[in-house]
């Protein structure tokens, strides 16, 4: 399908993202108008300790209104490499530095209205380093058997997409501990 882009303007310039309205001229040659998120890309991790628990954060997320559990993850710093940022993200949010890293994959979001790529890591060998967590974040770290992540995730009680996905990619790594 050939898309043509016409024109693109910044609608909304934003803490956390912007918001575009981009025009293209579709296969069908009509004018379109889409409304983009542009946001920065992020990183997410599936951070497992020798004991076999998946570490998660449940934090309160304003825009549902509720507190969610899901995988430490976040934003990238301007220019920063997605492996730098799982470094410095898994400090900030749940204290630990990995020793071991082993990229899963990436995935889009929302690609229906947002550019956030955001790259998944399993992450071991796990040692205390924290550094301070970002002033509006407040996490509480909760560890679950890797054993009983699957089932919770099958039954609904892991609502979070990013969290999801991390842990789709990470199955087949995990295999080890799902067996014992």
């Amino acid at each position: 399908m050939n898309f043509e882009k016409i024109s693109s303007s910044i609608e909304y310039y934003g803490r956390a993202f912007n918001v575009r309205k981009d025009h293209f001229r579709t296969p069908s040659n009509k004018t379109k108008a889409y409304d983009v998120i542009d946001h920065v890309n992020s990183v997410c991790m599936v951070p497992i300790d020798s004991q076999g628990n998946i570490h998660f954060v449940r934090q309160f997320r304003p825009a549902i209104g509720e507190s969610v559990l899901e995988l430490p993850a976040g934003t990238l710093d301007e220019e920063e490499p997605f492996e730098q940022g799982c470094i410095r993200e898994l400090r900030e949010e749940i204290g630990m530095e990995a020793k071991s890293i082993l990229r899963l994959g990436a995935f889009y979001l929302a690609p229906g209205y947002c550019t956030e790529l955001m790259e998944a890591y399993l992450v071991s060998n796990l040692v205390a380093n924290p550094l301070p967590p970002d002033d509006d974040e407040y996490l509480e770290v909760i560890k679950i058997p890797v054993k009983t992540v699957y089932q919770i995730a099958a039954e609904g009680k892991i609502t979070d997409s990013k969290s999801l996905a991390a842990l789709l990619l990470a199955k087949v790594h995990l295999e080890k501990q799902l067996a014992d």
